[in-house]
């Protein structure tokens, strides 16, 4: 008797570690710090789609995400007018001093000999009568010619200084560049690309927390509910068990080996109770709640299948978070392949500029000016080809990224759907389990009350029964979680209202 009596006891403790377990692989997935309970008695009750709606407002994920994908946006449009002129307007005040020195004595030796040899010609352009007046002139003029230049100074000083203000308006235009712009926005559209997959990516996990928080919940109010039952039934058994030992039907021993049970099933109680607290705590910091949140929406589970499985692997490779990235990735290392070619060509530009004032431009200042122009740098300090050669690989290795990502995508959309497909089946074929275990344990008690059957066999019973409604609610637990991370994995998260709007819908609860 002894000995059976551990045997039960055994099993019964092993009963409460398995139905713990989904409760605690829910605490695990909290994200906030667990409270016991929440001090608003009349939390709100909502729907799932109400839940969801409600997510999408408070997460600081998803604000947080949705202000990358602006900022990307906002940078794609920034880039949208390279191939556009830069027009600038600038206004300058200047101080300046000039000095010029001008030297003269070359200027007044040259002019020196021109003049005599003038004049030692001019006589001869008369006639003879006259001859002898214009060399007596010419003569006299001669004389007084190195006096005349005297006046005029060796070398001429000119210093000015002055205040000037500058406006003037200035374009520069790319004509050429090389490839470099369209890189730049390539680049500028892969990103976009790339911030709006992590938003979808970010979406997803959001919706999948959603369904193991909001859910978790019901789960842990159910296992609650299967523990009250258990110790209230063995409470019954107790009260029989005590009954039939005052008849003298029974020895002392399988009262105690009851009460064993029976104290094992109200720990069970209290565990679930803390469990339920942190549960709805986890699921009311996650809706920014701070009176608490009751779950309306009961566990459920699609009698009929959730679909082909080659249609979602085809959405998933084709539309999955992951496999948007990864394209979005290896564009953008494209982008990067071009603007490595565009260091390697010429750039070709135009420009002009025009003053407004030009009363005070400086003497060296034109009044407007254009012009084209092309660079192109013969000796950099990065090596090209190098770099060239490292974009190259890192578009390669994008690509590889890119294949990969699908593969893995297929491997886990697959597993997804076979853990469904385990959820509801196990889910399905529990129903049987579980009017076979009421039936049994209703004739183990009555035999027991005959004096005709013992107490472990009740209490293996009630074990029984217990754990086949706890398999049943954590079976329908598994398949929603399931069935969010197949849809998240084939990018259908919002049809997830579809499959609770199915007509072979059947509620765990």
């Amino acid at each position: 008797m002894e000995s059976g009596s551990r045997t039960a006891i055994a099993r019964e403790g092993s009963l409460w570690a398995r139905c713990a377990l989904p409760v605690a692989a829910l605490m695990a997935l909290a994200w906030a710090p667990s409270v016991l309970a929440q001090d608003d008695p009349q939390p709100t009750a909502i729907t799932f789609e109400g839940a969801r709606a409600r997510l999408d407002r408070v997460s600081p994920a998803l604000s947080g995400q949705a202000h990358e994908v602006r900022a990307s946006e906002e940078q794609e449009a920034a880039l949208k007018a390279l191939h556009r002129p830069i027009v600038s307007v600038s206004a300058s005040v200047i101080e300046y001093q000039k000095s010029l020195s001008l030297d003269l004595t070359g200027e007044k030796d040259q002019f020196g000999s021109a003049a005599g040899e003038f004049l030692d010609g001019l006589p001869g352009q008369f006639p003879p009568e006259f001859a002898g007046i214009v060399s007596q002139v010419t003569a006299r003029v001669e004389q007084a010619l190195p006096g005349l230049l005297s006046v005029i100074p060796d070398s001429l000083d000119f210093r000015t200084r002055d205040t000037v203000v500058r406006p003037s308006v200035t374009a520069v235009m790319p004509l050429y560049t090389g490839g470099a712009i369209p890189a730049v926005q390539r680049g500028a559209a892969a990103g976009v690309a790339l911030a709006r997959a992590k938003q979808a990516g970010v979406q997803s996990l959001s919706d999948i927390r959603l369904v193991q928080t909001y859910f978790g919940q019901q789960l842990a109010v159910s296992l609650h509910a299967s523990a009250v039952e258990a110790r209230d039934g063995f409470d019954k058994h107790l009260s029989n068990a005590r009954a039939l030992e005052r008849e003298g039907m029974i020895p002392r021993s399988r009262v105690l080996q009851v009460q064993v049970a029976r104290d094992a099933a109200q720990r069970a109680v209290e565990r679930t109770e803390m469990e339920v607290a942190t549960a709805s705590d986890t699921l009311a910091r996650l809706l920014d709640a701070a009176g608490g949140i009751r779950p309306t929406t009961p566990l459920f589970v699609n009698q009929g299948a959730p679909g082909p499985l080659p249609e979602f692997l085809a959405s998933a490779t084709g539309t999955h978070p992951q496999a948007r990235a990864a394209d979005a990735a290896r564009d953008l290392a494209g982008a990067g392949v071009d603007l490595a070619k565009s260091r390697m060509r010429p750039q070709a530009f135009a420009f002009g500029s025009y003053n407004f004032n030009r009363d005070n431009a400086l003497p060296t200042e034109p009044d407007w000016v254009v012009g084209v122009g092309v660079r192109y740098t013969i000796l950099p300090n990065i090596d090209r080809n190098h770099a060239l050669a490292a974009a190259r690989a890192r578009e390669r290795a994008a690509e590889d990224g890119a294949r990969d990502a699908r593969r893995t995508i297929e491997t886990e959309t697959s597993r997804a759907y076979n853990l469904v497909e385990t959820a509801r089946r196990s889910f399905l074929l529990l129903d049987t389990n579980i009017a076979a275990a009421t039936e049994n344990l209703r004739v183990q008690e009555l035999a027991f009350r005959e004096g005709e059957g013992t107490a472990a066999d009740v209490i293996d019973a009630r074990t029984a029964l217990t754990l086949a409604r706890t398999q049943r609610a954590a079976a329908a637990y598994e398949y929603v979680v399931a069935l969010s991370a197949l849809l998240a994995a084939s990018n259908s998260d919002d049809s997830f209202a579809d499959y609770l709007a199915r007509p072979d819908r059947i509620n765990a609860l």
